[in-house]
């Protein structure tokens, strides 16, 4: 028998202030779902499906979003510290005013543009990783 669970499906969900807190939800599908103020803080949310999702405000904290396909979400005012975001398919994706205090953005696809906005305003060390967020964006 297989050790793991089938991932969970929330597109195109009303899912604004739920709490995801410490939940292991690996592969689940979110795309086209509104998720603003929800908290996914320490979730692990590898390979999890952001596509087109509305984050606004929502808690990423130390969060573990490797291999995530995050394309054209928005994590505007969201909390982004300390989260994992390893080799994450971010294009086309806003961060207007998220919080990216020791992030680790290492081999994540971004664009050029975001790139440039998030280098302003990073900074910090990924408490699980140790990797340096300006380091991991390329901003040095």
């Amino acid at each position: 028998m297989a050790d793991w669970t089938v991932p969970l499906s929330f597109s195109n969900a009303e899912l604004k202030g739920r709490d995801f807190s410490g939940q292991e939800l690996q592969g689940s599908e979110f795309s086209n779902a509104n998720l603003e103020l929800a908290n996914f803080s320490n979730a692990d949310l590898r390979g999890v499906v952001f596509s087109a999702s509305v984050l606004t405000h929502a808690n990423l904290h130390s969060a573990d979003l490797t291999n995530a396909l995050a394309d054209q979400a928005k994590f505007d005012g969201a909390d982004l510290s300390d989260a994992v975001l390893v080799e994450a398919i971010l294009l086309q994706s806003t961060f207007i005013d998220t919080n990216i205090t020791g992030a680790d953005f290492s081999d994540a696809l971004l664009d050029g543009v975001q790139v440039k906005e998030l280098c302003a305003r990073a900074s910090g060390v990924n408490a699980k990783t140790g990797i340096d967020t300006q380091e991991s964006l390329g901003c040095r």
